[in-house]
This record gives C-alpha cells, structure tokens and sequence, in this order.
C-alpha cells in the first residue's frame, strides 16, 4: 500500500480538537492551560489548549485504532519498515524495548562497549547477557569509530547461541559501520539485528547521507526524531521490519514501560516531523550539507583546530560518515574539548552538544542554516587567535572491553556497599558511571573497576564534566557489590 507523505492524520486530529472549543472534565488538570496561567503567559495559550488526554477523536497510544494508528503507518513506509510505533520517553524507551523484544533472561546479545546507557538499562530489565565487541578507535581524535563485520563474525564464532546484534548507527561523532555486512552475517546465523538510530533519523532522506538501519534490511532501530528530525524533545519512533521478530510481542512489550498518558504535543510533532523528511528531506538536507561543509571547510583554515568528515572513510572502522555531526579537534588549540565547550557557551553564548578529551561536537540538523553556522565559524576564528597554537598531549583514554564478572541484571539486585574511588580498583561495580552527554558507561554493574577507569573518572571530575547515575553526586565513593 501506498501513503501520501503530505498527510498529517494525528497533527489534523489535534487541530479538529481546538477547534471544536471542547470544554474538558477529563485530564490534564490544568484545563487547556487556566490552571497555571503564569505559565500559560510565558509558552503561549495555544500549546497548553492542545496538551489533552486520549479520547476516541485522537486515539490512544497503547492500542491505536485510529488517527495514530494512521500516522504511525505513515512513519513505517517513511522509513522503509514494515510497522512503526510512536516513542514518548525518548529512543531510550525504544532500545530498551528492542533489547527486551529479543532476548530473555539468560540469553546473550552482541554489542559494542560504547553503547549508551539505555543499553545497559535495556540489559538490566531483560536479564540478557552482554557479548561486546570492541569498537576500533582513532588515537589522534581519542574516539571510538564504528565495530568491523569481522569482529562480529568473531563474536559469533565464540557464542553462536546468540540471539541478536546491537549496533549503533550512526556513532555520536557521526561514524558508521557496514551495517549492510553486519545484517548479511547475522541473518545466515539466524540472529535479528537491532540498531540504535538515535543520531540517524535523517539517515536515507538524501542520496548524500548515509542510508537509514531499516532501508539495508535490519530488523529493529530506534530513531531520535527529536535530536536531527524536527520533532519535539523525548519523541522517537520505533521501528519493525516483520520476519524474526513478532510486532505484537514488541507493542507488549513497550506497553510495560510506556505511559498511557502520551503527549499529543510529541506524538503531533512526530507526524509533522516526518511528513516534512519525506516530502522536503532532499531539499532541506542538501542547504544543511552544502552549509556544513562550508564550515568545516572555514574551520579547517583555522590554526589549532580540525574538523574531521568523509576523509576518515576508509580507516579503521569507518564505512560511511554522516556530514551533519560537526566533530571538532580543539587538541592543537593546547585546550581540552571539555574547556572549548565551557567558553563557547560562557563566553559566546554558543550551546554545543558535548566536549570530550580531544573534541567538541556541533550537531547540524534540519533547524540550522548558514547563519547558525556563520557564528560558530567566528567565535572558533575568535577562540584560535586567543590561544597558542601548541598541540595539547594527553595519555591515551583505554578503551579495552572491562571484565564482565556478573551480569548487569544480577548487580542491579545484589547487595552492595560503598567504597571509595581510589579504593575501589577490582571491585564489582554496582552502578555506571558516565559523563553526559555522551551518556556512554565508563563502567557498568557487573564489571570488575579497573585502574584505568578510576584514573579516567578523576579526569573528567577535574574538568567539571557532568557525572551522573551515581549514588555519590561528587562521585568520592561508588557503588560496588558485597555486604
């Protein structure tokens, strides 16, 4: 069958809404906004008349029927799958249901160790086992890039009772693995591919991007419209290509977790959202693509700093690269990602998405133009006159896979007590830690703390990275099992 993209069924639906004047003795109790007028003021009147609950004019998210139903058909041919469900906790729901879709307590999953942490949440509910592969990294940037088909067909050599591949398409900084070979060598070994998509929903809207998950056959990914398709914050979508896994076990599963009060402010901005990728993606991505290569164009001019792109196609696990992920090496600038991120937002006004040791990273999306550009381009032509020149060594970030003494779902349950950090090298941990974003664990429960991670946890505190999951906000002690 064949849907006309221009449609908007559940964004209508909503408009029809407004305009009947409904007057409401149901919830939310805020009653089209005249419950909190100061903050009704300040976002607008019109956003709090359409914040309302389910009823049989807009459907409900945990059976739908109707308009949702409709606009979550058009998401799945949109994305080349063959059904489609709306997301309101974000791609985290999503990867979690994915991971709880295919495997059951006991059973084991390959992924990379970079994965984030809904992953590792994902492990936890499910009770899966984790096999992970070792994403291949760039000493120079101090990135982990994408995994190689080959060290999955050595994972699968070693556990060939596995049930699924997790794999994340694209990486934060924009790598992308063969996922076309991945998904060859999984389905010869009977095992569904599931893949993280939170920072390639625009994947496959242009000839020049990258192609999405679904479109090269996987059977699972979890898309992030809200992060480079235009939906609003903690939209998403899930989607199923039908074969190894079963839809209705996937809609039981996501109605585990799910709330039953879904926000129709999300769930419209998702259908308007992928009406304007699939009507305007060619369009739209090829003035963000020429604007984003003009930028690293100008910022590679600068003295101190490399914006890094489709040139490291070809290296160690790097097949394709997604153009609108904006990574930047401030190494040569003598400062860290992590202090060019702070004076871009202190001293610039300017929000980018992370800073780590090397890099910072500015995601480009269908909300950026020239303009946006034209002033990141400037305060970096600023901040490369302000700083010497002198390229800023630091030792080498160990990014070796840690050892998995106790499943992520038995730690999660253990008894466990709290240590000191540096007293803490080869305990279990009972917790993850990480610097958000990425939201990528430094350690998870399960794994035995090494020295390296340790010293690692000190750098990133030292540089008042943002340190969460932890029991301790100053992260002195961690969680870590026994009695």
């Amino acid at each position: 069958m064949v849907y006309n993209q221009n449609r908007t069924p559940l964004f209508d639906a909503l408009k029809e809404y407004d305009r009947r004047q409904v007057i409401p003795f149901d919830v939310p109790g805020h009653k089209h906004g005249k419950g909190i007028p100061e903050f009704a003021e300040f976002v607008g009147s019109k956003v709090l008349e359409v914040d309302v609950n389910s009823m049989k004019l807009l459907d409900n998210i945990s059976g739908p029927k109707g308009v949702i139903k409709e606009a979550e058909e058009l998401m799945a041919e949109a994305y080349w799958s063959s059904h489609a469900f709306f997301l309101v906790n974000g791609t985290s729901a999503g990867v979690q249901a994915m991971i709880m879709s295919v495997c059951n307590p006991g059973e084991k999953i390959i992924m990379p160790r970079n994965a984030h942490k809904s992953a590792i949440n994902g492990l936890i509910l499910s009770g899966a086992i984790p096999v992970y592969v070792q994403p291949e990294t760039n000493d120079k940037l101090g990135i982990a890039m994408g995994v190689s088909a080959e060290s999955i067909e050595k994972a699968i050599a070693k556990n060939p009772e596995v049930k699924a591949i997790f794999i994340i398409n694209p990486t934060y900084y924009g790598v992308v693995s063969d996922l076309k070979q991945i998904i060859t060598i999984a389905h010869k070994n009977g095992m569904a591919v599931i893949v993280d998509e939170a920072h390639g929903a625009h994947f496959g809207f242009h000839n020049e991007l990258p192609p999405g998950a679904m479109e090269l056959g996987a059977d699972m990914a979890a898309v992030s419209l809200h992060k480079t398709g235009g939906s609003l914050t903690q939209s998403s979508a899930l989607l199923l290509n039908e074969g190894l896994i079963d839809k209705n076990h996937v809609k039981t599963v996501l109605n585990l977790t799910q709330t039953t009060s879904a926000s129709y402010l999300l769930m419209s901005s998702l259908d308007v959202a992928r009406k304007r990728l699939s009507t305007e993606g060619q369009e739209v991505f090829t003035k963000i693509l020429e604007a984003t290569r003009w930028a690293r164009e100008e910022i590679n001019k600068l003295d101190g700093l490399y914006a890094f792109g489709k040139e490291l196609i070809g290296e160690p696990g790097v097949f394709n690269f997604d153009e609108t992920k904006l990574g930047i090496n401030v190494s040569g600038l003598g400062i860290t990602g992590f202090k060019a991120y702070d004076i871009l937002r202190d001293e610039y006004n300017i929000q980018v998405e992370l800073g780590d040791v090397f890099n910072i990273l500015a995601i480009v999306s269908v909300g950026d133009d020239k303009n946006s550009l034209r002033i990141l381009v400037e305060a970096l032509k600023d901040m490369s006159l302000k700083f010497k020149s002198c390229e800023m060594r630091f030792g080498k970030v160990s990014l070796e896979n840690p050892e998995l003494i106790v499943s992520p779902r038995d730690a999660f349950y253990a008894s466990k007590k709290l240590v000191k950090l540096e007293d803490a090298e080869g305990e279990i941990s009972g917790e993850s830690i990480m610097a958000y974003p990425p939201g990528i664990p430094i350690v998870t429960p399960g794994e035995r703390i090494s020295c390296d991670m340790i010293n690692y946890i000190r750098y990133i505190k030292n540089q008042h990275s943002m340190i969460t999951d932890t029991d301790d906000p100053n992260v002195a002690y961690i969680k870590v099992l026994g009695i």
